[in-house]
């Protein structure tokens, strides 16, 4: 039995060529125009933000503001699971 082929060598090298060409074809192809298209939902988020808040808004996140910073924010656990139980029923 034949353990060291000296022409199994060849075979590999012109294995491992051809898959870098094949490589270098797709890398050519797959290059294109980048795009950006964002929901429906972001651009509502969006529009939100901008429009002018109320006074009252602006001292709600203004002492919330003040709470993070100071460290005495403290998350509404019932809230929160809310949100999230909202979030899983949706989809």
């Amino acid at each position: 039995m034949r353990i060291n082929e000296t022409n199994r060598t060849g075979m590999i090298n012109s294995y491992n060529s051809a898959g870098k060409s094949q490589e270098a074809k797709k890398g050519r192809a797959s290059m294109g125009k980048d795009e950006v298209n964002i929901s429906h939902e972001a651009l509502e988020m969006l529009k939100q933000v901008e429009e002018p808040q109320s006074p009252a808004r602006r001292e709600k996140v203004s002492s919330l503001k003040q709470q993070v910073e100071e460290g005495t924010y403290k998350v509404p656990s019932d809230k929160l699971a809310e949100k999230i139980l909202a979030f899983w029923r949706k989809q």
